[in-house]
């Protein structure tokens, strides 16, 4: 286990929690590994190790287990904060206006349940609602979309964000073809400005780069009240993880776990704790809807014996 200047002090969040304790479920956690798989489309993710762990638990102080600094791309767990960005820039009546609040029953890229919804994303949290977001950020090119984002987040989350421009070539090498038929449908139904900049805007947003930490400290712009960020565009975000944030596992996820929870296909996940606080976690193999198993397994445990569902 690794720890911070704060020593074996956990942060008062989980004040109740016994770090022995805390380790045996990180380990029984990771003895899931095995049962997943890395995500193979895209070439670089494929080069993860499956048992690769990194684990960030923040409120008042910060705890980080594993390999603090391997850095990842965030891939879908960005999608949150497009959301939230646009919120606080045009307001909940325009951004919905561009996407619906509605769950998912069908995969995070499903070109079928597009079709039958005539065009209209069904939330925020899958490809199809993510590509019409990034077509209305600001900024004249992708590039400067992306750069914006990243500012703007590192400004507000207090976090170091970078972009992997490697990564971004090899999604563009062999992981667009799904996207280009979602892209194809929505400017078929009129839901995009500029096809080609929404669709390169999401590559290079799903691009950017975190450790646990950072991704933490994410987290924390939705867990706990923040001067900048309107508490109703919070807790929009929130409720949207919750209910679509794990794709057409949520409902599951929120029976079993009672959290906002978001992840991506790199092996990112980030759950907060409204009111409290965040925990953040890498572990890239991946369940067969694209959850990462051993995060998830972990994070539910710690929700059930620490009693942080928001439910309870």
């Amino acid at each position: 286990m690794m720890q911070d200047a704060f020593g074996a002090t956990i942060l008062n969040l989980f004040a109740e929690l016994n770090l022995a304790d805390l380790e045996q479920w990180i380990q029984q956690a990771r003895s899931q590994a095995a049962s997943g798989r890395v995500a193979d489309r895209i070439p670089l993710l494929a080069k993860a190790q499956p048992d690769e762990f990194a684990l960030c638990i923040d409120g008042e102080v910060r705890q980080v287990w594993g390999s603090i600094d391997r850095r990842f791309v965030l891939m879908s767990a960005i999608k949150p904060f497009v959301l939230l960005q646009l919120l606080q820039q045009v307001g909940a009546k325009t951004v919905f206006g561009w996407v619906g609040t509605e769950a998912s029953d069908a995969p995070f890229n499903s070109l079928v349940q597009l079709t039958l919804d005539r065009g209209q994303p069904r939330n925020p949290m899958i490809n199809s609602g993510a590509i019409v977001l990034a077509d209305k950020l600001p900024g004249k090119t992708a590039g400067d979309r992306c750069e914006n984002l990243r500012l703007w987040l590192n400004h507000y989350a207090g976090c170091k964000l970078t972009f992997d421009a490697a990564m971004l070539a090899s999604v563009q090498s062999a992981g667009r073809v799904p996207n280009q038929a979602i892209v194809q449908a929505l400017t078929t139904a009129n839901r995009l400005d500029r096809p080609q900049l929404a669709l390169e805007t999401y590559e290079q947003i799903c691009c950017l780069s975190a450790n646990v930490q950072d991704l933490a400290r994410l987290g924390l712009l939705l867990a706990l009240p923040q001067p900048q960020i309107q508490a109703a565009n919070r807790a929009a975000v929130n409720a949207l993880m919750l209910t679509c944030g794990l794709y057409e596992a949520s409902g599951a996820y929120a029976v079993r776990i009672g959290l906002p929870i978001k992840s991506g296909i790199s092996g990112a996940l980030l759950a907060t704790i409204p009111g409290r606080g965040a925990i953040a976690c890498y572990s890239p193999a991946l369940d067969s809807v694209g959850n990462p198993v051993v995060g998830l397994a972990l994070i539910e445990t710690i929700a059930r014996e620490l009693n942080l569902s928001i439910f309870a």
